[in-house]
């Protein structure tokens, strides 16, 4: 069984959430410093399924938090490049790593922003669970430019985002946002609900998985 969740008492239903890059910065700094990530506690089905489907390549894990899934690419096989701007997070996922016995290149850095990173393009399988929907339009255009960047001819896109604006997600994820965002060069390969049995987040946003193939 790939979810791995628990009950959490605190709730971040009636928090008031800021609008600008700085401050989510500072909150998910606080989160992470209170011990309160749900998302770090979910391995998805759906990377597996993926994992299990295509060759291991290059894989870009955005806004990677404490590591879980940038590890367990790794051990499948994957050349990981993890993204982070949380160092409490980063400091946890290299812990994992090491743990782990696995390589991974952790960039400190902004998703919006992927083009000071010097990374280099050619990556087969983006990765990202739940970072996308936090961007709002002009951020998620930045984030598909970066994409588009490094993402190699026929890569695949896996994302999880809420199809519902729950603070502090600015607006809902759809098809139509994605492409609008990333471009003309992606198609949609498949898209469903995330299953239930994810974060208390994911369940009150109605979260759901989007696959991407870049042509």
């Amino acid at each position: 069984m790939w979810f791995r969740t628990r009950p959490y008492a605190l709730s971040t239903r009636h928090v008031k959430f800021p609008d600008n890059v700085a401050a989510m910065s500072i909150l998910y700094r606080f989160m992470y410093r209170i011990g309160f990530t749900p998302w770090d506690r979910v391995l998805p089905a759906e990377l597996g399924e993926i994992v299990g489907a295509l060759i291991p390549g290059r894989a870009l894990d955005l806004g990677s938090g404490q590591g879980a899934k940038s590890v367990f690419l790794a051990r499948h096989g994957w050349q990981v490049t993890a993204v982070e701007n949380v160092p409490r997070a980063m400091a946890e996922a290299r812990r994992r790593a090491s743990d782990a016995g696995v390589a991974i290149d952790f960039r400190a850095g902004d998703v919006t922003r992927l083009s000071e990173l010097n990374l280099s393009p050619g990556y087969s399988l983006v990765f990202d669970f739940g970072c996308y929907h936090g961007l709002n339009r002009k951020q998620r255009d930045a984030y598909g430019e970066g994409v588009n960047a490094l993402a190699a001819p026929g890569a695949t896109l896996l994302l999880m985002g809420f199809t519902r604006a729950v603070p502090p997600v600015p607006s809902g994820v759809s098809e139509a946002d994605l492409l609008s965002h990333l471009g003309s060069s992606w198609k949609v390969s498949w898209t469903h609900p995330a299953a239930l049995g994810g974060t208390a987040a994911m369940n009150r946003a109605t979260a759901a998985w989007f696959c991407l193939v870049r042509s």
